[in-house]
């Protein structure tokens, strides 16, 4: 369910330590009062997973990675396609007046991007998580709407504790 790669374990953890706080903290743009404690407890805990996956990343820097000059160029290209279309995407959305499902497009497009990195990286777990997010973005506007919460609350937090269970697992292994 990992990857061979040592090295890109604790990265991982890191990478998907940061990304779980920023989606905790978006889902804080308007949650229920009773989610603020666990939207804070996993933001903290995602900040906390980040800062040990990038110690271990660099105890582990001579350890071995996926990425090469082929990968690592890949890996850009598909990053900075991601990025366009999020962006694009966040333009279009706000300018039609729908700046509410802006959190839930990105997720989309990070959820779908995911599995061509997964294949870069040839780490599987990375197809799983892809999958779970791009899961949480197609069903935050339905369950949001159906319960009266706010979007970016639903979506936040659907993203945000995918993101920090993979974290937390890749930090479990790389320890």
């Amino acid at each position: 369910m990992l990857t061979e790669a040592v090295r890109d374990v604790p990265a991982t953890a890191a990478i998907f330590g940061f990304f779980a706080s920023g989606w905790f903290g978006w889902a804080q743009e308007h949650p229920p009062a009773t989610w603020r404690p666990w939207l804070l407890t996993g933001s903290v805990t995602a900040l906390l997973t980040m800062v040990a996956g990038a110690v271990l990343t660099w105890l582990n820097r001579d350890a071995t990675t996926a990425f090469d000059e082929d990968t690592s160029r890949s890996f850009g290209i598909v990053v900075g396609l991601e990025v366009l279309l999020a962006g694009a995407g966040a333009v279009v959305l706000h300018v039609r007046g729908r700046r509410d499902l802006v959190p839930v497009w990105i997720a989309l497009v990070v959820g779908l991007h995911l599995f061509p990195v997964a294949a870069l990286l040839e780490f599987p777990l990375i197809y799983l998580v892809g999958a779970l997010v791009t899961i949480a973005a197609l069903v935050a506007v339905p369950v949001a709407r159906s319960r009266a919460r706010p979007v970016s609350a639903v979506n936040g937090l659907g993203v945000g504790g995918v993101l920090l269970t993979a974290a937390l697992v890749c930090l479990v292994a790389a320890l």
